[in-house]
């Protein structure tokens, strides 16, 4: 009895099997395709970062690269500003920024100014501008915009050009947003005039080229001259001019050409700086406020108009410049 049972437990040990992990498909690839889904993750979110950088650059930088190239001529036609006869219609018109009335750019009031009332130069000889005139051709000669200025004395102060040229030009085509010199140029001025006690009128013109769609309330010649005017307000403004240096701004379309013989020529397109004696600043206020004390006109009443000699060798200094 007993022998049989040690021989049943004897053969229960021989049939047991141990079974060992066989291959599975996967086996052979193993895991390499967890690699090379991890590769693809990696390049992929290094793309995405890449191209946030790239988004997140420095917009002003940007601005100024399309500007510069815009006004060079390499990117007219663009469609991202308003465009004259021979380009598609726009419809974006640059916006700017004014600063505080105490001048320069925007940011954090300062409390600690003296109340001693600063010293101003006055100019009304024709000496003293022609110095102020001095100076202004030196910082535009500095600025690379040596041939975009043009400086004349008259009887009602210093009146200071800055025009386009076939080369270079102050604001990109067909819109007010200065070109990234001429920015730099009115701000490189607006300390020289903050010392100044005379006051100014900024005057803007353009050339005969008109806008695609035209009618009354189209963006026109008219809207670009005074918005150009404001843009060059806006610039001095910023460099710390004072607001109140400032008189009176005109925007005059292309109704004053320099080069009347050619009505599209870059001369025309231009913002001029009036920078007004006493006497013919006094005159303007008292023409658009109110009414001083007149008397009835009799035959020793005298008038004078501005000198046309002044006038006509500046027309014939602008037309010469290349």
């Amino acid at each position: 009895m007993q022998a049989t049972k040690k021989g049943a437990e004897k053969h229960h040990e021989a049939t047991i099997v141990k079974r060992g992990g066989g291959k599975h498909h996967d086996d052979e690839h193993g895991g390499a395709w967890k690699v090379a889904f991890a590769d693809f993750c990696m390049a992929l979110m290094a793309l995405f970062l890449v191209l946030w950088l790239i988004a997140a650059r420095d917009a002003q930088q940007a601005k100024a690269v399309v500007r510069d190239n815009t006004a060079a001529g390499l990117m007219e036609g663009s469609g991202g500003m308003p465009e004259v006869k021979n380009s598609p219609a726009g419809s974006l018109i640059e916006r700017f920024q004014l600063p505080h009335s105490n001048g320069g750019s925007q940011g954090p009031a300062t409390g600690n100014k003296s109340n001693t009332p600063e010293m101003r130069t006055r100019y009304e000889s024709p000496s003293e501008l022609a110095a102020l005139a001095h100076q202004l051709e030196q910082m535009s000669a500095d600025a690379g915009l040596a041939s975009n200025l043009a400086a004349v004395i008259t009887p009602d102060g210093l009146r200071v050009m800055l025009h386009d040229t076939d080369r270079q030009g102050m604001f990109v085509r067909g819109s007010p947003l200065p070109t990234e010199r001429f920015a730099k140029l009115l701000r490189a001025m607006a300390p020289l005039f903050e010392k100044m006690e005379n006051q100014m009128l900024i005057v803007g013109h353009t050339d005969s080229l008109q806008y695609t769609k035209a009618g009354p309330t189209g963006y026109s010649n008219w809207s670009l001259s005074v918005n150009r005017a404001l843009a060059a307000r806006s610039e001095l403004l910023i460099g710390g001019m004072r607001s109140e240096s400032i008189l009176q701004l005109v925007g005059m379309a292309d109704r004053a050409p320099i080069d009347a013989a050619h009505p599209d020529a870059s001369a025309n397109r231009r913002i001029e700086l009036l920078i007004l004696t006493g006497k013919q600043a006094a005159a303007i206020k008292t023409m658009f406020g109110t009414p001083a004390a007149t008397d009835s006109l009799t035959q020793d009443v005298s008038t004078s108009r501005t000198d046309d000699a002044a006038l006509k060798a500046l027309r014939s200094q602008m037309v010469k410049k290349p």
